[in-house]
């Protein structure tokens, strides 16, 4: 599975309502696990981002897919990264020496 990090900013609205952000973070967890992803880890941070998700799915369309549907519930914005591990890195540049 590929992994992703999501960089997330709370709206008014997510900020609003703080108190619920721990059940919000299972509810998306299952969510996620309906399309087949997984989240990893959830952290809560101080400085630009409000929280940073590390999550695993099979592919581009699902890490999207997922991005989707938590932004449409209007809590939060994301940023999301594809993040390589050190075997990955290896092949990718065994790939780019040719």
């Amino acid at each position: 599975m590929a992994t992703y990090i999501t960089l997330l900013n709370w709206t008014e609205q997510g900020v609003r309502a703080y108190k619920d952000t721990t059940k919000r973070t299972e509810d998306f967890s299952a969510a996620l696990n309906k399309l087949g992803a997984r989240l990893v880890e959830i952290y809560w941070t101080d400085g630009p981002y409000d929280l940073v998700c590390i999550v695993e799915a099979p592919d581009d369309e699902t890490a999207t897919a997922a991005s989707l549907q938590l932004g449409a519930l209007g809590n939060v914005r994301t940023t999301t990264l594809r993040a390589f591990g050190q075997d990955e890195m290896r092949g990718i540049i065994a790939k780019a020496a040719g």
